[in-house]
């Protein structure tokens, strides 16, 4: 599941133009909702031994500074939510 969810974060952050417009933020599993993979892969790493969640922090956290320099903060977003989930 944990590959599974790295690929999925890794095509919607790479697989985006420069600005998302909001359809297309939208994230490809109707039955999870919206960034049901970067939740997973948070998750994970409270899951995992500390070397391998090192590990796997590493990559997600490449992936999230590119998201953060494609995407902005959505304004009228729950703050409650996790940021990821705030993002367009």
């Amino acid at each position: 599941m944990v590959s599974v969810a790295l690929s999925v974060w890794s095509v919607r952050v790479y697989g985006t133009r420069r600005r998302w417009r909001r359809w297309q933020a939208e994230f490809a599993c109707p039955c999870c909702g919206e960034g049901w993979a970067r939740d997973k892969l948070q998750e994970v790493l409270f899951m995992l031994p500390s070397r391998a969640a090192a590990e796997l922090r590493v990559q997600i956290e490449r992936l999230d500074l590119v998201l953060l320099r494609r995407t902005h903060q959505e304004p009228m977003a729950d703050p409650e939510l996790a940021w990821w989930h705030r993002r367009c």
